[in-house]
């Protein structure tokens, strides 16, 4: 295994930063500070971090460019996570991929498939489908009939993109997550549910990262769309129409009910989620466990259930506590007038 190894001043070189201290110290990885080594560099934003990161074996710090002096050598950044990730992504490569189509594919004659990608063992593609080039798709993979991943993207294991899916450039998808399942739709006639016919389709635009065990129904007809940009954590579920923005941001166990529109840049945090048929505003926040019943203007900070604003759940939280005193009042002024009324 080859040791990657960089001097202080050329890792500030590379991020645009500043190297003080001990610029030609070498460095020869990137990690957390609990992790951190003589020859490693790891990043603290402020504060106590900066303070945790001083007692630390690391041999150097990536820290705010208002950080002057410091104990450790440092490097000077103006966005210290964005540095770190960039010094991540430089000491650990990814793995290597042998290009070309497994002898134990099954891939149909019909189907595109673009120069240098990689189909590992097991995967299935589809008729009609597209595949462009440079994208690697890990053993175990079902491509459905019709569907189209674009250029450079990487499809983990055992994904299943299910037919008339359409996924944009630079997609990242996680191990066993599903892109065009059926959508929830029945009617119910006579106390029995019918099936509802799905047959719209998942579109996924570039840039787009879906994390593992995700589910994403197709439409009942148009589409399910999430656009460019936006990042899925796992174990996520989106209905049928369900429009995600660009450049949002969705964490574990969100769940988005049907035909909900959510704007760019909307983050929701755990366990967070919406009603159907709502529209949500641009740059909105959704606290953790945040359950979203009403359409929502944009620019909000929503939390608790049902979702309301920030400010206003919080005094609300805090009303919640009181009422224990409250009610142990109440009861001393129940007794009091009850002996006033027993003198009169």
């Amino acid at each position: 295994m080859i040791i990657l190894k960089k001097t202080l001043q050329e890792l500030a070189a590379l991020v645009g930063g500043e190297a003080v201290g001990q610029p030609e110290l070498e460095i020869t990885g990137v990690t957390s500070i609990e992790d951190a080594e003589a020859h490693q560099i790891t990043f603290a934003l402020g504060g106590a971090y900066l303070e945790k990161a001083a007692k630390s074996k690391a041999g150097a710090v990536i820290v705010p460019l208002e950080v002057a002096d410091y104990p450790k050598p440092i490097l000077r950044v103006n966005n210290p996570k964005a540095a770190f990730a960039g010094l991540l992504e430089l000491f650990t490569p990814p793995p290597r991929v042998i290009r070309g189509i497994h002898p134990s594919c099954v891939v149909a004659a019909t189907a595109l498939i673009g120069e240098n990608t990689a189909l590992m063992p097991n995967v299935v593609v589809g008729e009609n489908t597209v595949i462009g080039k440079n994208t690697v798709i890990y053993p175990g993979v079902f491509v459905g009939e019709g569907a189209s991943i674009g250029e450079d993207c990487i499809i983990y294991p055992n994904v299943t993109i299910r037919e008339g899916s359409r996924i944009g450039d630079r997609a990242i998808i996680h191990s066993s997550t599903v892109i065009g399942s059926d959508g929830f739709g029945f009617v119910t006639i006579d106390g029995q549910h019918r099936k509802v016919p799905q047959v719209g389709v998942v579109v996924i635009e570039d840039d787009v990262e879906i994390g593992a065990c995700v589910t994403i129904d197709r439409a009942t007809t148009g589409e399910t769309l999430i656009k460019r940009g936006t990042k899925l954590d796992n174990l996520i579920h989106l209905g049928h129409n369900v429009v995600v923005g660009e450049a949002c941001l969705l964490v574990a166990f969100t769940g988005i009910s049907g035909s909900t529109r959510i704007g760019n840049r909307v983050t929701f945090a755990g366990q967070s989620g919406t009603a159907g048929h709502l529209n949500i505003g641009d740059n909105s926040v959704f606290a953790a466990r945040c359950g979203v019943i009403g359409d929502v203007p944009p620019n909000s900070f929503y939390a608790g259930f049902p979702g309301r604003p920030h400010k206003q759940w919080l005094r609300a939280e805090a009303a919640a506590y009181k009422v224990p005193d409250m009610y142990k009042r109440l009861r001393e002024l129940e007794k009091r007038l009850a002996e006033l009324e027993k003198n009169k």
